[in-house]
């Protein structure tokens, strides 16, 4: 056997494991749920081709308006994610060394030893009215009763934000590392305030961490599901709770189907139209991932 076919044997072998996952576990279940997506029952147990699903989703309110809330507060929870996560990138990447490094990197990690349901039960506990934050409020003053903080939009907020920051700071961090102090050095010779050398220097080479931490981080809040139900209640609203209803609840597998690709045809959109207003190409962003 000459080289060149052993190598191509040797690439193949490589790369089918990969492959077949992809192909098995990713994109078969989604072709199956496009075309599921598209059954229209027209009489019981009997399935035709249609848009019927899609079309309840526009003409019923109370989906469209889930589906619109559900994106605003996930671009809402990416850009606080984003906001508290540069300063900690910032910080471990630039100023923080050896042991003091490696422990913040640590501290970050540790709420995800355990799984997500177990750190939103943590939040409840701790959110709830006779949980820890409100008898810390009252004893300070700043309540006259027990508060109950669960159940709205702001323990929502906390909990999706909170279980984001990781995946936005590492990103964040690795494209921050790169950065050479001379060149920030050279701006604050030139006359630069920290304002102007932030803005004109780390953000723009930090750009690549930046779009690739709030596509993950987006994407893991637009499709969540336990955080939202159990820190928002009835009041949740989220769309991942509409798909679970038709699928779980309702028995109505296409309608459900029709809801997932809704919704990822909306995080494939978000995604674009952040990669184009960035600047940024998918392969670059990929590698800061």
């Amino acid at each position: 056997m000459s080289a060149k076919p052993a190598q191509r044997l040797t690439l193949f072998l490589l790369l089918a494991p990969a492959i077949l996952w992809l192909g098995l576990l990713i994109v078969l279940p989604h072709v199956e749920i496009l075309v599921l997506s598209f059954s229209e029952r027209v009489a019981p147990r009997v399935y035709a081709f249609g848009f019927g699903n899609y079309l309840e989703f526009f003409t019923e309110p109370l989906y469209w308006r889930t589906f619109a809330r559900t994106a605003a507060m996930s671009i809402l929870v990416t850009a606080i994610t984003l906001v508290l996560a540069f300063p900690i990138a910032l910080y471990i990447a630039r100023v923080a060394q050896g042991r003091l490094k490696a422990m913040l990197l640590l501290l970050c990690l540790l709420p995800f030893w355990v799984s997500e349901l177990v750190r939103t039960l943590g939040w409840m506990i701790l959110l709830r009215e006779s949980g820890v934050i409100p008898y810390l409020l009252q004893a300070a003053g700043l309540a006259g009763r027990p508060v109950e903080l669960l159940y709205n939009d702001g323990a929502v907020i906390l909990g999706l934000v909170y279980g984001g920051l990781l995946f936005m700071i590492v990103p964040l961090a690795n494209a921050l590392e790169s950065l050479e102090p001379a060149v920030v050095e050279a701006g604050f010779d030139l006359g630069g305030s920290r304002w102007t050398v932030l803005r004109r220097i780390v953000i723009p080479h930090a750009m690549p961490g930046i779009v690739a931490g709030c596509i993950i981080v987006f994407m893991l809040t637009v499709g969540n599901f336990a955080t939202p139900v159990l820190l928002g209640g009835k009041n949740g609203l989220w769309f991942t709770e509409q798909i679970y209803a038709q699928f779980i609840t309702r028995f109505n597998w296409p309608q459900g189907a029709a809801f997932g690709m809704l919704l990822l045809l909306l995080s494939s959109a978000i995604v674009w139209l952040g990669l184009r207003l960035t600047g940024q190409s998918l392969g670059t962003t990929l590698k800061q991932a």
